[in-house]
C-alpha cells in the first residue's frame, strides 16, 4: 500500500548505513525475502511485477524494520454499525 516502507541498516565496515525502500504509488507494496544468505526487499505492483529491488548480504544486515501505513479497522470499513444485544 502506498506509504509502506522498509528500513535496512547495514554494517559498512567502520560505520553503518541506512537504506529505505518505499511503496511510492497507490496499489504498490513492499515485500521482503531472505534467500540463500541474501536479504531482498522489493517494491511490487498489484499484479505482482517487481518495480525495484534492493539486495544485501544477510551477514551484513543489522536491522530490518518494516513500517506499514496505519490501516482502518475492518468494522469501520463496512459502513454498518456494530449491533448490540437488545435489552428486554
Amino acid at each position: 500500500m502506498k506509504g509502506d516502507r522498509v528500513e535496512i541498516v547495514v554494517d559498512a565496515g567502520d560505520t553503518t548505513r541506512t537504506y529505505e525502500v518505499v511503496a511510492s504509488r497507490a496499489g504498490r507494496r513492499v515485500e521482503t525475502a531472505v534467500r540463500r544468505g541474501v536479504v531482498e526487499v522489493s517494491e511490487v505492483t498489484r499484479s505482482g511485477s517487481v518495480v525495484r529491488t534492493a539486495r544485501f548480504m544477510a551477514t551484513r544486515v543489522l536491522a530490518l524494520v518494516e513500517q506499514p501505513v496505519p490501516r482502518e479497522d475492518s468494522s469501520e470499513q463496512t459502513g454498518r454499525p456494530v449491533r448490540e444485544t437488545p435489552e428486554t
